[in-house]
């Protein structure tokens, strides 16, 4: 399943979506998944810039934007939640 940006798409399984997407801290989860090697492969190949300029458009504070492990994490946990959201307006 895919996470569509306006410069990027994310690949996850459901599985790996619906782990980062659940009521309380993600934190945790999300640095499991920055683990999975597709997951790294996907990310390596985007520039930070274009993480920056995403995360900014969606109206993250850019004091929370300086390192790339920041920038990855809210990626994947934003990811995580549009595909499971997706998934709950396909079913409805």
């Amino acid at each position: 399943m895919y996470a569509s940006f306006n410069h990027f798409e994310i690949e996850m399984t459901k599985r790996q979506a619906e782990s980062v997407n659940h009521p309380g801290p993600c934190d945790n989860d999300v640095e499991i998944l920055l683990q999975d090697k597709k997951i790294k492969r996907q990310l390596k190949k985007i520039p930070d810039d274009k993480l920056r300029t995403e995360l900014k458009e969606m109206g993250i504070d850019p004091e929370n934007l300086q390192t790339r492990h920041n920038l990855e994490m809210y990626i994947v946990w934003i990811a995580g939640g549009n595909i499971i959201d997706e998934i709950n307006d396909k079913d409805r």
